[in-house]
């Protein structure tokens, strides 16, 4: 006896929608339990989708860069009972007997994505040759089909004007390409465009010597990386930053418009870049709890798996504070955005390099080569004000200048 099983996009992912990024298989293809099916790549991570039992991939019901809201169906497969029809079922390809035109054409199947680009283009999906699978219209498709459909830039004014075109401010040569936004793309511009929309945000910039922090790590690398664990930078920020927490609480806040939400964990979300993907944050989570060692091992953790693609939703959630180490790109000086909102705080490190300072010895100024940075910190100016910022700023650089060897 064979049954039908549906392939579904979970009910809890981050964001309220993913992306269906890659089918590992096709359809007839047997799986095994466990086995991954498809990729979905939400706004922050991409994760696979796993069958739930032994069976056959019988129907692909969304296609690549077709949008999956929680719980879509994404396909389904057909079960065979523990008789061995199953093991039998492996050694025969499934049928799919095609339709007739006229069938074909009746029950034609088009996905919410391409349903929702036929509304706003007004373009008749059936009148495309599709690119998907089976000969399927993909969301891709219409999308190519929209851009053919608009007079070239060499075209008059008045014709690009009444195809809805907004004329280039500056003329251009006519030589471009067309990079469609990935979900994390266009969640990191939401993001940003809702965080500065929300919230006031001032930003106060500090310096920090980094000679104490770079013996240390010097002196201890070795015998880390003996236990597999690379002592990275970071990992004296988040010290340091739990350190002025303690001192300035009110940092690791959320603002509410009746009250200040002040939290005792000290989760912390940490900036990777992804290249031209964006970036995700992942959280340390009770980082308070946490010895350098600790701090490191989680970190490296972390960004293994988010370059790697293996971050989960829940490494996600949940911060209350986050840094971002835009210095590793070349960058002297920034001013982060507030990446998660309502979080109060972000912390910027610029680019470690020497300079040339002046210290006073023994009451007289001298001339010094010193490894220095500049740190910064952008608030929501609803949250905290500037005394707040800078007393969190003085101790975080105070820690990293006066670390015990």
């Amino acid at each position: 006896m064979t049954g039908i099983i549906e392939i579904r996009a979970p009910i809890e992912q981050e964001g309220t929608k993913a992306i269906v990024r890659n089918w590992l298989k096709r359809i007839g293809d047997h799986v095994k339990e466990g086995d991954a099916l498809v990729e979905l790549e939400t706004d922050k991570v991409t994760q696979e989708i796993a069958a739930q039992c032994d069976g056959i991939l019988s129907e692909i019901a969304m296609e690549d860069g077709d949008d999956a809201t929680p719980g879509a169906i994404l396909g389904r497969m057909s079960i065979e009972n523990a008789s061995g029809a199953a093991a039998q079922a492996a050694e025969v390809p499934l049928q799919i007997q095609p339709a007739s035109p006229a069938t074909a054409s009746a029950a034609a199947y088009y996905s919410p994505a391409v349903r929702k680009a036929a509304e706003e283009y007004g373009i008749d999906p059936a009148s495309l040759k599709g690119s998907g699978r089976d000969g399927r219209v993909t969301r891709a498709d219409m999308d190519h089909a929209l851009e053919a459909a608009k007079p070239h830039p060499s075209a008059p004014v008045s014709q690009r004007v009444e195809a809805g075109q907004t004329p280039p401010a500056v003329a251009a040569d006519g030589k471009s390409r067309i990079v469609p936004h990935s979900a994390m793309r266009l969640s990191i511009a939401r993001h940003m465009a809702q965080s500065l929309a929300t919230a006031p945000q001032v930003t106060a910039i500090f310096e920090a010597d980094f000679t104490a922090i770079m013996r240390h790590r010097e002196n201890n690398k070795a015998r880390l990386k003996a236990k597999g664990v690379n002592l990275s930078y970071t990992a004296y920020f988040v010290a340091a930053s739990v350190a002025a927490m303690k001192l300035v609480a009110e940092v690791n806040s959320q603002w509410h418009d009746d009250n200040l939400e002040i939290f005792e964990d000290i989760n912390i979300g940490i900036g990777i870049a992804l290249g031209d993907k964006g970036l995700v944050a992942p959280i340390i989570r009770q980082a308070q709890n946490l010895q350098l060692e600790a701090i490191a091992a989680r970190l490296q953790d972390l960004t293994d798996r988010a370059r790697s693609n293996a971050l989960k939703a829940d490494d996600m959630k949940g911060g209350t504070f986050t840094i971002s180490s835009h210095g590793v790109s070349g960058s002297l000086v920034a001013s982060p955005i507030i990446i998660n909102q309502p979080q109060s705080a972000i912390l910027g490190i610029g680019k470690l390099e020497k300079r040339v300072i002046v210290r006073e010895v023994d009451g007289a100024d001298t001339i010094q080569i010193r490894p220095m940075a500049y740190v910064s910190l952008t608030i929501d100016h609803r949250s905290l004000d500037g005394h707040q910022t800078n007393a969190w700023l003085s101790e975080f650089v105070r820690v990293l200048q006066d670390w015990p060897q």
